[in-house]
């Protein structure tokens, strides 16, 4: 099965159904199996008390309520049907992020592929109840968690029928920091939960999610937007569209490139073992009935004659003709 990559475009169309679209386009522009966004009641999302991350603070500004940044990027379930039809006439998959009860409901009845859970839900019991029962597959962040709230999240999702679960690692901080990133984690998953696992991206540029393909994530999803300079508080941490379309272009690259583990020739580099193997050949002149030794014979390229792998099986043999320097030694010439 093929890595599965998310364009994760969250909030970046800054609650705009025109902007959503065009992102749309450039994810799949960019190879993308999927655009994500995300679906919210602010009201149900955040208490009026709530303050912005710091990172969404530095991004814009603290003269606002958390409340009050979500209402300006929240779409309403017209539009996600609208953008759910519009990615299926553009053949990309639609996700989105439900983040309050009701949000799931809706989503349930837009058929999407797989729930989508976010870092910041795994310890929501009626939210995990809610998804598990709906009997679909499940991809679920993992960003601030212990093993433990992991396990326990887990056990609340396969206590409520949920189907199967894919674990991405995750590091909830925009950008992430290079030493926390931690992508050996993804091989902890796999010992401790024997589920398949894969890798939410936060850090500046694409290297991350190459190297977390290149270690066998199933799943890759990463930030994006139109422009880094737009308002908004996730834009910073996105990749622009030609990023976007680099990562893409490389994991797939990677994919193939991992292969199936079997070591064989290869047909394309077949054709160069007579260049860069070597034979056994003749040091200098020898004469016809003149025994092989050491001091006759040698080992150089091409590698289309004896194998020096049976240079003891040569010495001591008798040259039945003569051999001038650097000719090939040949069985049928063996007394």
């Amino acid at each position: 099965m093929s890595i599965r990559i998310i364009a994760e475009a969250g909030v970046n169309h800054n609650g705009s159904v025109a902007l959503a679209k065009q992102m749309v386009d450039q994810a799949r522009a960019a190879g993308a199996d999927y655009i994500k966004f995300q679906t919210f009641d602010p009201k149900a999302l955040v208490s009026r008390y709530a303050e912005k991350a710091e990172y969404q603070k530095e991004t814009t500004g603290s003269g606002e309520s958390q409340l009050e940044m979500l209402e300006k990027l929240a779409l309403t379930q017209d539009e996600f049907l609208e953008l759910k039809n519009y990615c299926e006439q553009q053949k990309i998959g639609f996700l989105s992020t439900p983040f309050d009860l009701e949000s799931i409901d809706f989503l349930e009845t837009l058929q999407m592929d797989f729930w989508k859970i976010p870092s910041g839900e795994i310890t929501n019991l009626p939210y995990l109840v809610r998804i598990a029962r709906t009997g679909r597959e499940i991809v679920m962040s993992t960003g601030m968690c212990s093993i433990a709230d992991i396990e326990a999240a887990i056990a609340v999702l396969r206590e409520n029928g949920a189907g199967e679960i894919t674990l991405l690692h995750c590091n909830t901080q925009y950008p992430t920091p290079m030493e926390d990133v931690n992508l050996r984690v993804m091989d902890t998953f796999r010992e401790h939960f024997g589920v398949p696992v894969g890798y939410s991206d936060h850090t500046v540029g694409i290297e991350v999610p190459i190297a977390a393909a290149a270690l066998g994530a199933c799943v890759i999803e990463k930030h994006f937007t139109l422009d880094h300079a737009m308002e908004g508080p996730d834009h910073r941490a996105s990749l622009e569209p030609d990023e976007l379309r680099a990562m893409v272009a490389a994991i797939r690259h990677i994919e193939v490139a991992l292969g199936d583990s079997t070591k064989v020739v290869t047909a394309s580099e077949s054709g160069n073992r007579a260049v860069a193997r070597k034979s056994i050949v003749a040091r200098c002149a020898i004469r016809k009935g003149e025994p092989f030794s050491e001091d006759n014979l040698t080992v150089k390229r091409p590698g289309n004659g004896i194998s020096p792998m049976r240079w003891y099986e040569i010495l001591g043999k008798v040259a039945d003709r003569d051999y001038a320097e650097d000719e090939l030694i040949e069985d049928a010439a063996l007394g």
